[in-house]
């Protein structure tokens, strides 16, 4: 049993224990661009077949993938003793709603001991409420099974979804091979509806610095998740650290 923090000279301020699907190249990457002096993210990997997604059904199964291993990679990862579990997927933590989304929470910090965890739902939520936001325009790689978890998870918590983009990758690894232009001219797409607030789920899609800079040219908040989980992650720490370069999210609040 973890009696007291055990310091290393890298972590010293916090260590994140990261969870991603192994078919996931972008989390780390993005993480490690955000993260200040003191603060370690310690990653870990569940496996997750790169299946074909043609439908629901295959989206489904990707799902179903997910939570049949996500449970033992926290029994790996509470062997370093971290801070915090962050998980770095989004897609099952907005399933069924606000309400799956509590019950994974709860079962992920009673697998890891009562160790407080990081989801992307809240994380969102937590952004969402930061720019006092009421509309809102979402961008997800997902098809539309998963568009309508995100659909109900924003709606349930309050929020008016003004427009859905789901951008139908074709599997997990193809998230992460959207092309630059496409992704500018999705978010110029859903800016149409007129949001409070423009918010990009699915870890596996590198939005970090095109919503940074998208935030200039569309003069409203720009969130992508990755930064959203951090931003998260640190302030649950007790870490304020203004970030800059990656948003107003980190930069202001």
């Amino acid at each position: 049993m973890k009696t007291e923090r055990m310091i290393d000279p890298i972590g010293y301020r916090a260590k994140f224990g990261v969870l991603v699907p192994s078919t996931n190249t972008i989390v780390e990457s993005e993480f490690a661009r955000l993260a200040p002096e003191g603060v370690s993210n310690n990653t870990g990997r569940f496996h997750v077949d790169n299946i074909d997604l043609n439908s629901d059904a295959d989206f489904e199964k990707l799902i179903e993938q997910i939570k049949g291993t996500l449970d033992r990679s926290v029994d790996d990862m509470i062997t370093c003793e971290p801070d915090m579990i962050v998980l770095g997927m989004s897609a099952e933590t907005f399933w069924d709603g606000k309400g799956g989304s509590e019950i994974l929470k709860k079962r992920l910090s009673e697998r890891a001991g009562g160790l407080p965890v990081a989801l992307g739902s809240e994380a969102c939520q937590t952004a969402v409420d930061a720019f006092k936001a009421k509309r809102v325009a979402v961008l997800t790689p997902y098809w539309p099974v998963g568009d309508e978890m995100v659909r109900r998870y924003f709606t349930e918590i309050g929020l008016e979804v003004v427009a859905l983009k789901g951008l139908k990758a074709r599997s997990p690894i193809h998230i992460a091979c959207q092309k630059e232009e496409d992704l500018v001219n999705s978010l110029k797409e859903l800016n149409a509806s007129e949001p409070d607030l423009i918010i990009q789920v699915g870890t596996n899609l590198c939005l970090g610095a095109i919503a940074a800079e998208a935030e200039r040219w569309l003069e409203k908040p720009v969130v992508a998740i990755n930064t959203a989980i951090y931003h998260f992650a640190l302030r649950q720490s007790g870490i304020d650290d203004k970030i800059f370069g990656y948003g107003r999210l980190l930069s202001e609040h």
